[in-house]
């Protein structure tokens, strides 16, 4: 039976659900930057984008994918044996010798802090099994996130291949990839790191290179310097105010310090994040089978301007109950609806709607709903 035939669908009222914080209008300036963009982490939304899908040179913010790589692998905590490759690795480095025994973690800070070369070779080499191996991984991964334009030949950025290149689009989904887990969020905003120093008295001290993080910009939450002679200045960053999480990211730019602040300065002037509470969404189902027995995950959320708050409403979405159901609970699925969200007649965010049963009863279907409800495929 077709899902709009077993489903009640209701439409909630937007003047009830919606927070926002009130905002202003200023349209964001030039940027130096040859592609910039600018998007908002939870829903990927673009606010702001100058040539973003342009394939460009992208320098050391190659790194990002190494070390989420690197922290993905589960290794963080195991000892890596420095080669005679990574120290002779050109450009930016953290100075390791050859033979030294260090932490993959102390690795990804002098990665990302210092933009370490031969820091990204040894984390190839031991997560990889080799550079080549790991430039497997990476093109692997990309594809996963979706980087249609984007071809990864080396874990540092170094311009030592032709098929090296990115897009400022692809660079923020990778961005927004990497800053959904905890320790790459932790390490992108770490401002200085202590690493052991072998047969040395002091330890390694390293600064974030990362000077909007540092001193520049007080929203700064992370990011990843780049810089080589054909590349030019490649930057990307993360911000955050009043619950507005931003990505920004420039190719080729000559002022992108300020090409970020700018950008940033206008998403949050012009954008706030319209929310719809989960208990309230709750709330409004009035059908007394599911009363207080369903509940979503978390609120529905995307982010607007002051004139595109009337243009968002809310659809809800219930399996009708079938007489079984009260009879045995374990034929209920744990999904039983979705909330989602629409700007206009477009979907912009959707959440489960899941049913909390007494016991520990689960439906033989209960897994399937799940994806079904996600927008996700059987094969992942």
């Amino acid at each position: 039976m077709e899902l709009g035939k077993r489903c009640m669908v209701l439409i909630i009222a937007l003047t009830m659900f919606f927070s926002c914080i009130p905002n202003k209008t200023e349209a964001v300036g030039e940027v130096s930057a040859q592609s910039a963009i600018l998007m908002e982490q939870h829903s990927g939304r673009v606010l702001f984008e100058k040539d973003a899908h342009t394939k460009r040179r992208i320098a050391s913010i190659t790194k990002i994918m190494t070390a989420i790589l690197a922290i993905e692998s589960g290794k963080m905590d195991e000892t890596v044996t420095v080669s005679s490759r990574a120290v002779r690795a050109e450009g930016s480095s953290v100075y390791l010798k050859e033979g030294e025994k260090i932490k993959l973690r102390d690795l990804v800070y002098g990665l990302m802090l210092r933009s370490g070369n031969d820091a990204a070779i040894a984390i190839a080499e031991y997560v990889g099994g080799s550079v080549e191996g790991f430039v497997f991984l990476m093109n692997q991964k990309a594809a996963e996130i979706g980087m249609r334009d984007t071809e990864f030949a080396n874990p540092h950025g170094l311009d030592d291949a032709e098929n090296h290149y990115s897009t400022a689009y692809d660079m923020a989904l990778l961005m927004q990839y990497a800053m959904q887990n905890k320790e790459f969020r932790k390490i992108a905003g770490t401002k200085v790191y202590r690493a052991p120093n072998p047969g040395e008295k002091w330890d390694r001290v390293w600064r974030n290179k990362n000077k909007l993080l540092t001193n520049l910009y007080e929203y700064c939450t992370g990011g990843k310097t780049g810089y080589t002679k054909r590349a030019k200045r490649t930057l990307v960053t993360t911000a955050s105010k009043d619950g507005l999480n931003l990505i920004a990211v420039t190719l080729d730019a000559p002022d992108d310090w300020n090409d970020h602040i700018a950008m940033y300065e206008y998403g949050f002037e012009d954008y706030v994040i319209a929310k719809v509470d989960d208990k309230r969404m709750i709330n409004k189902i009035k059908d007394d089978f599911y009363h207080n027995k369903i509940r979503v995950s978390r609120d529905l959320m995307y982010p607007v301007t002051e004139e595109e708050m009337k243009q968002l409403h809310v659809k809800i979405q219930l399996i009708k109950p079938k007489k079984e159901w009260k009879k045995d609970e374990r034929d209920i699925p744990d999904v039983v609806g979705k909330a989602v969200l629409y700007l206009d007649d477009e979907a912009v965010d959707e959440v489960p709607i899941l049913y909390e049963h007494s016991s520990n009863a689960v439906s033989n279907d209960s897994i399937g709903k799940l994806f079904f409800f996600l927008g996700v495929g059987n094969d992942g």
